[in-house]
């Protein structure tokens, strides 16, 4: 290992599995943030290990927060990458990298969490992450899958097409995972375009049921799915005034519909979601 990462325990772990959730990438409706979050507090978890900031961050982007309080400076939270370890109910030990996704040096980043993660006995890595689509608010989450594995890939669901994008540290791990030989999948909910900017919390529970269903942890994700019968309401409360939108609505619940039996992720077949997801998200943003 470099000196990145501060050891702070080595506690005894069982099939541990790694979860990565970084913030400054792509996170609509902050499914991602809100499930790791979800994870951190159904369990009970200790500190493994944080990573040096001042080699990482760049505090112009990331600056760190001052608390006054009658004008006086109480405390100073500076931006923290940390390695948690919680125990879930099943005995599954699960490992969770949250924090600031690297402003810098991410070839070191990446080489010291696979480092670390080989002398804790990891045995998969799941990514997580949300990005904006056109998909209807009214259908279930569907997740799509990333993976230097097929059959991981394929286990979730994936794009049926070669596409160039920019990758977030997130890729990079699972790559550098895939290179070490330890399994490494990428789970990414998609939200309708139209809520990208507010809290979407069917991403999150449809990101935590996924990393169940691969891991065999268990997880209670009755208060995500509480959250999100009543985001889905605030939506069709808004919506309620609007023929046009109820309509747009609509026609992406019939393109959506069409993929069933298809991939999960076949957005050749969506010619215009986009206009339609600019035209709702604008109305929403008014409503707001």
């Amino acid at each position: 290992m470099t000196d990145l990462a501060q050891v702070r325990s080595w506690p005894t772990l069982e099939r541990p599995v790694l979860v990565v959730a970084m913030e400054g990438w792509i996170d609509a409706g902050i499914g991602a943030a809100t499930a790791v979050a979800h994870l951190e507090g159904s369990m009970p978890n200790e500190l493994v290990a944080t990573f040096d900031a001042d080699e990482l961050v760049d505090y112009r982007a990331r600056r760190p927060t001052l608390r006054i309080v009658n004008g006086v400076d109480t405390d100073l939270k500076w931006p923290e990458i940390r390695l948690l370890a919680a125990t879930n109910r099943t005995g599954r030990t699960v490992l969770i990298l949250t924090g600031p996704e690297p402003d810098m040096k991410w070839h070191r980043f990446t080489e010291e969490v696979v480092s670390l993660a080989s002398r804790l006995g990891v045995e998969t890595v799941l990514g997580l992450g949300a990005f904006p689509a056109p998909v209807p608010h009214t259908r279930p989450v569907r997740l799509v899958g990333t993976s230097t594995d097929s059959e991981l890939a394929a286990q979730v669901g994936f794009l049926p097409a070669g596409i160039d994008v920019p990758s977030g540290v997130q890729g990079a791990l699972e790559v550098a995972f895939g290179a070490a030989g330890v399994p490494a999948v990428g789970l990414w909910a998609r939200v309708p375009h139209y809520a990208a900017a507010m809290p979407y919390p069917a991403a999150s529970a449809a990101l935590v049921g996924g990393l169940a269903q691969l891991t065999g942890i268990e997880v209670d994700v009755s208060g995500l799915q509480g959250a999100a019968a009543a985001t889905h309401r605030q939506i069709d409360q808004l919506l309620a005034g609007s023929e046009e939108h109820i309509a747009l609505v609509q026609q992406l619940e019939s393109q959506y519909d069409e993929e069933q039996g298809a991939s999960a992720t076949n957005f050749g077949e969506i010619p215009s979601g986009d206009e339609i997801a600019a035209e709702l998200e604008k109305f929403l943003k008014d409503q707001r």
